[in-house]
């Protein structure tokens, strides 16, 4: 820990109190005082809220909130010039991943709220985001343009469509898959040039949200996940509104079945009969968004099986639940529904049911699940973090990528599910495909924020997870900062290639380590200089 980590105000590495104050003047005096601000309780909102209340060290110093790229532009200058470290944050909480905290004490939060404007093309299908924009944003803006367009989006509606994206955020509609919505980033790059993506470097080109590459090196992959620079505008693919939605549900009774499950469902991708990102989900996850622990079971240690089968057949949930969703002209949904009879109902202990659905219908559906699958965000499914602890309770995520197969299925969750148990901790594992051909294996690790012993136990036990799976060749597909420095090392092709090739592009355009230091384990020259990451 630094000393200036040890003072009671928090202020970044290598910057003095009065180099703070100094940096925020300028803000302030580039953007306007209304817009800087170091006011304790609106920077509660930047910490991370799974943590033990009091113990969070990740602590901003200030927030500046632009209102336009140009004064993006002016805060990542002076940011330079000050060396102070800026970390952007759109408008989503990121729970579960380290929440809306800078990954450097003492970085001054960049919050976008004020900066929400969307533009719909209906003809050509996509919507033109800042990054302030939320789920609900978009879904408003369709709804009040009478666009006959839907988005795919997240299962909490006040995440940001930018944010999301660039994190490698899952969705559920056609266009999520392997995250292919996105097309055309607008970018301010750490020394607040602005820079645009693909076909966005020609003047006036009007594919810019409509067509990935330009000429040479494709660049839209190089700001996400990273700290290259700061993305304030981007193309969102939309969906034209398919004459059915028909959300189905798949349940498995029998847990050994679950790999047949997932060698079926490949089969079904691949052969484009399911063309959206399905959710397979044991017991305990689907419980999580429905009931709590304390009402089933308050014993330490695990929920017996027993209680799980219980838990599974009372809420008619069974041992394994798959939401998934079937889209288009009613003809080719009634047969793509008796494919997918034909095929998983070979399965022992399969169940699938669902109801089609018109256009007129899909804004009052009952089930949250089923209106998210059709772009009607809410925040209905977010009772997930109380699963232990009620509104004290919090997660902490592992997400590793798997291929899409029964074998890699199984070895992974017997692995997991073991590796929690050993750790005293419930076992809430799902399965979200990227594609046909591989699946994040979520692990969402339960705690009771007022347990210190559990909080910490669940930390270590989510860090050991990344270096048992690293050994068996699974990576993470995204970053909580408690291991992100692990995740990074378990790339250790050609003596860590990839962190090496991402810390000379970083070094290369941002020397002073100002854009999100850290992020992805990518810090800088200057802040590896003074001693980061620090163990």
């Amino acid at each position: 820990m630094s000393e200036n980590s040890k003072t009671l105000r928090p202020t970044p590495p290598g910057v003095t109190e009065a180099g703070l104050d100094a940096a925020l003047a300028a803000f302030a005096a580039a953007i306007g005082p209304d817009k800087v601000s170091t006011d304790p309780e609106l920077l509660k909102e930047f910490q991370d809220p799974y943590q033990v209340p009091g113990t969070a060290t990740n602590l901003p110093s200030a927030v500046v909130t632009p209102t336009s790229v140009e004064e993006v532009q002016a805060i990542v200058r002076l940011a330079n010039e000050h060396t102070v470290p800026l970390w952007p944050i759109s408008r989503g909480k990121n729970n579960g991943y380290g929440g809306a905290a800078p990954w450097v004490r003492g970085a001054v939060m960049v919050s976008f709220l004020a900066m929400n404007k969307v533009e719909i093309n209906e003809e050509l299908g996509y919507a033109m985001v800042e990054p302030g924009v939320s789920w609900f944003d978009l879904h408003d803006a369709i709804e009040e343009g009478g666009h006959d367009l839907v988005a795919s989006i997240v299962d909490i509606g006040w995440g940001g469509v930018v944010s999301n994206t660039v994190e490698h955020g899952l969705t559920y509609m056609p266009n999520s898959l392997d995250q292919a919505a996105h097309c055309g980033f607008e970018v301010v790059l750490p020394n607040g040039e602005l820079y645009r993506t693909g076909s966005g470097g020609m003047d006036n080109n009007p594919t810019w949200p409509l067509y990935k590459r330009g000429l040479g090196p494709t660049t839209t992959e190089l700001f996400m996940q990273s700290n290259y620079g700061i993305v304030t505008k981007m193309g969102y693919w939309l969906m034209p509104k398919p004459e059915v939605y028909m959300p189905l549900w798949l349940q498995v009774w029998d847990d050994s079945q679950m790999p047949a499950v997932v060698d079926a469902l490949r089969e079904l991708m691949l052969a484009k009969v399911i063309d959206m990102r399905p959710q397979l989900s044991n017991t305990l996850i689907m419980a999580s968004m429905l009931t709590s622990r304390a009402e089933w079971f308050e014993g330490t240690g695990p929920m017996p099986e027993e209680i799980i089968d219980k838990l599974a057949k009372e809420l008619g949930l069974g041992r394994w639940m798959m939401r998934f969703a079937l889209y288009g002209d009613e003809a080719v949904v009634d047969h793509n529904y008796a494919r997918l009879r034909a095929r998983f109902l070979q399965i022992p202990s399969v169940q699938l049911m669902g109801q089609k659905y018109s256009a007129e219908e899909w804004e009052t559906l009952p089930n949250p699940h089923e209106r998210v699958q059709i772009g009607v965000p809410s925040l209905d499914l977010y009772k997930m973090a109380g699963w232990s602890g009620g509104d004290e309770g919090g997660h902490v995520d592992f997400s590793p990528v798997i291929p899409l197969t029964a074998k890699h299925a199984k070895e992974a969750q017997e692995l997991f599910e073991k590796l929690c148990h050993e750790a005293g901790l419930d076992y809430l594992g799902g399965m979200l495909p990227i594609n046909a051909r591989s699946t994040t294996f979520i692990n969402v690790i339960p705690f009771d924020t007022k347990n210190p012993e559990q909080v910490h136990r669940a930390y270590e036990h989510a860090k050991h997870m990344v270096e048992v799976a690293g050994k068996m060749g699974y990576g993470e597909y995204r970053l909580h900062p408690y291991f992100a420095d692990t995740a990074m090392d378990q790339f250790g092709f050609n003596d860590h290639i990839q962190l090496r090739f991402n810390e000379q592009l970083k070094d290369l355009i941002d020397p002073n380590g100002i854009i999100a230091p850290g992020k992805s384990g990518i810090w800088g020259s200057r802040l590896r200089a003074a001693g980061f990451p620090q163990q």
